[in-house]
């Protein structure tokens, strides 16, 4: 790349004009997205409390937490298994702060102040684990986010005096304000659904911000960046810290929903399902990360009793979710939302579509 090339590429990144989050969401283009907007809003009056909590409550939870990993790794290709992890210490200390049955760990605050302080601690904690990973790449930063996931795992564990060990912390209290009880069905759901969208939208908006093209580059071509001026592990601490407060909120509300959070909340297995997640909807775009939370929601509650009643074992229900994670990856490295995309441009003709065009939606 010649000195005017690399002119230009920083003169784009310093100066990009972030296009609004609502700009890809048109009618014509993306008429199913309206369309799932539409039903996600009405659910709580076409769906009991069952489907509207357990089905897409949870959905919308482990979107979140996925989301966070898309961040790191669609964006700035770094594949964290720790998300789970800051998600579930923010979830602690929800609990070890705020109230709950556990009166001789949790310290009683109100969750106004419980809940902003989880979230900070989540964050540093998350920041912190990101300076580390940072330091190397590839498999070796996925092995070192996998190995604080799992020292955390067995800290929490074996610890009593602040995580009450094995046991963990029960009847966590849940938000009441302005006369309305925040873990009633409904509210939980409005709750769930707004927090989710404005992380979405939020990590739509930086994916064109001038820091999202920045780390983008930081991605495509570390080096090329650090000749451009960029302080390159700089972008990609500031990333893992953005991912961490969008795990850590994931984090409350799981909590929030349970009423309780223990070790296996955030064991090693779980770390990967979020992995699992998120490839499977697909790890380049926002929508992704929503999209595999409900296949992976809708197998780990209906697949157990579908093997039940074809003479299988229930409990290799995770058999399914393996068996669709290697179906999804074979025929599409992106997904449900590449195949999505694949089944689009099939019906469309090739001059429709520009080279470069089209943003992560």
């Amino acid at each position: 790349m010649s000195l005017i090339e690399r002119a230009h590429l920083d003169a784009d990144i310093r100066t990009a004009e972030p296009r609004p989050a609502f700009a890809v969401l048109s009618v014509n283009e993306h008429p199913a997205a309206w369309i799932v907007a539409v039903l996600l809003l009405i659910m709580p009056l076409i769906a009991n409390g069952f489907f509207l909590i357990e089905i897409f409550g949870q959905t919308l939870i482990l979107g979140i937490i996925a989301l966070s990993l898309m961040f790191l790794a669609g964006y700035g290709g770094m594949v964290s298994l720790m998300q789970l992890t800051v998600a579930g210490f923010a979830g602690y200390m929800v609990a070890v702060f705020g109230v709950s049955g556990n009166a001789n760990i949790s310290l009683g605050w109100p969750w106004w102040l419980a809940m902003p302080v989880a979230l900070v601690l989540a964050t540093l904690f998350g920041t912190l684990g990101g300076a580390l990973a940072v330091r190397t790449e590839g498999i070796y930063t996925i092995m070192i986010t996998l190995a604080i996931g799992a020292a955390f795992f067995y800290f929490t564990n074996q610890n009593w005096a602040i995580f009450n060990g094995h046991t963990g912390i029960n009847t966590v209290a849940t938000p009441h304000f302005w006369g309305i009880d925040w873990r009633a069905d409904i509210p939980f759901y409005y709750l769930t659904l707004a927090i989710a969208a404005l992380c979405y939208f939020a990590v739509l908006y930086l994916s064109r911000a001038p820091f999202g093209l920045a780390l983008q580059g930081v991605r495509d071509n570390p080096r090329r960046m650090a000749a451009l001026g960029f302080n390159v592990n700089a972008h990609r601490v500031a990333a893992y810290a953005l991912a961490a407060f969008i795990a850590a909120l994931g984090g409350v509300l799981q909590v929030w929903d349970y009423h309780q959070i223990s070790p296996g909340s955030v064991a090693v297995e779980r770390c990967i399902d979020i992995l699992i997640i998120a490839v499977v909807g697909g790890i380049t775009r926002p929508v992704g990360p929503f999209i595999g939370a409900f296949i992976f929601v809708m197998l780990r509650t209906f697949a157990l009793d579908f093997l039940v009643k074809i003479g299988l074992d229930g409990n290799r229900f995770r058999l399914l979710i393996g068996i669709g994670f290697l179906v999804i990856v074979f025929w599409s490295s992106d997904g449900v939302v590449g195949l999505y995309e694949r089944w689009r441009r099939s019906g469309k003709p090739a001059a429709t579509h520009p080279r470069g065009g089209g943003g992560h939606g």
